[in-house]
């Protein structure tokens, strides 16, 4: 005798139900973030951050950052296209107001630079007035925090009527394609602009080529500082709907120079991570040794200090920012690591809250290193 149909259906629903659970909890959704805060900020890809970034308006905006890049989701509001756009939604790598990007090898010296590869993919909308841009910026010190001496924007598209800062000066050719190049200040800082003549959706490219560029017009000198490599969107009048579908940039040294702060990326490395901990405090004493078999010459070591933790001092290099993902820097005279075993160490005194940990991933140069 054949079971009533209802039952049949009953008992295919429990059966289905149980394996979507199963499912669910052996395959855990990633879920996008949605930032709505005006300064608010998450990590892509562990390399990078999105930021929201509205700095010019009081108007709702939000972002939802995905797994590769983010999209406007909110953009309220409007300002005057006769001044500053309202915003700068991004995803950049190094440090912007003391948020370093995980990992990150900047800042490092120009002349330490030997190439620094970006590509980016764009999604456009046509109901807002907008530009497209990188913003690369420059300084003549290592800076991770506060505004920086130049900044470098190119605008692969421009929507509606809005110019750069300054005036037009001329044209260049740059990687491969022509450019409008205007000139100015925006009284924090000089800015350099390349406006592409049409949009531009995606493309791969090479930063140090518009930094040279830059220099040679007597905007930069070639002792000074990469801080940060940024995409996104400055928006006057809407933007919802504009996206970053993908970003990449990594910054290889191996320039004709190597002052501090620069350096080689080193093909093998070793961290020792000691610490003295009493209540609320602590002092860190780190050991680099360079593992390779080549020598090193100007070091970065970024690694991510856990929650609560905070840098009040430190001796031997240079700390920055004081808490998060901080990068210490080697200083006049201890920026060289001999090969196949040499080593460097400095420290530093901090402070805490909650349960004390240490970090537990370190890069050198932007080359993760072992932890002995």
């Amino acid at each position: 005798m054949k079971p009533p149909l209802r039952s049949v259906a009953m008992a295919l629903s429990v059966v289905l139900g149980t394996l979507a659970a199963l499912l669910s909890t052996a395959l855990p959704a990633q879920a996008d973030v949605l930032i709505c805060d005006q300064y608010g900020s998450a990590t892509v890809q562990g390399r990078y951050v999105a930021q929201n970034n509205r700095w010019g308006t009081s108007a709702t905006q939000c972002i939802n950052v995905t797994s590769t890049g983010f999209q406007v989701r909110q953009a309220d509001g409007s300002v005057s296209t006769s001044g500053p756009p309202k915003s700068y939604p991004s995803i950049y790598n190094g440090c912007h107001y003391g948020n370093c990007s995980p990992g990150t090898n900047l800042p490092m010296q120009l002349s330490a630079i030997s190439s620094a590869p970006s590509s980016i993919s764009y999604g456009y909308v046509s109901n807002a007035v907008y530009n497209a841009s990188y913003d690369i910026w420059l300084d003549p010190t290592p800076k991770t925090t506060g505004v920086n001496q130049t900044e470098i924007m190119i605008w692969l598209n421009r929507v509606g009527p809005i110019q750069p800062i300054g005036s037009r000066v001329g044209t260049a050719s740059v990687g491969g394609r022509s450019w409008e190049v205007w000139t100015g200040s925006n009284g924090s800082n000089n800015v350099i602009s390349f406006v592409a003549s049409s949009a531009v959706a995606s493309w791969s490219f090479d930063v140090m080529d518009f930094v040279d560029e830059t220099v040679r017009r007597g905007m930069a000198q070639n002792n000074w500082y990469l801080t940060s490599v940024q995409a996104g969107f400055e928006p006057w009048q809407g933007g919802a709907g504009l996206a970053v579908n993908s970003f990449s940039s990594s910054v290889n040294a191996g320039g004709s120079g190597g002052g501090d702060g620069g350096g080689q990326n080193p093909s093998g490395c070793r961290v020792s991570y000691t610490t003295s901990v009493w209540t609320g405090g602590f002092t860190a004493n780190v050991a680099i040794t360079n593992t390779g078999s080549t020598a090193i010459d100007g070091w970065q070591l970024a690694f991510a200090l856990p929650s609560g933790q905070s840098v009040t001092n430190a001796w031997n290099a240079s700390v920055t920012p004081s808490s998060g993902t901080v990068t210490a820097r080697n200083l006049s005279g201890n920026g060289q690591i001999p090969a196949n075993g040499g080593s460097q160490s400095f420290g530093f005194q901090g402070t805490y809250s909650g349960t004390f940990s240490a970090p537990t991933q370190f890069t050198l140069n932007g080359t993760p290193c072992t932890v002995a």
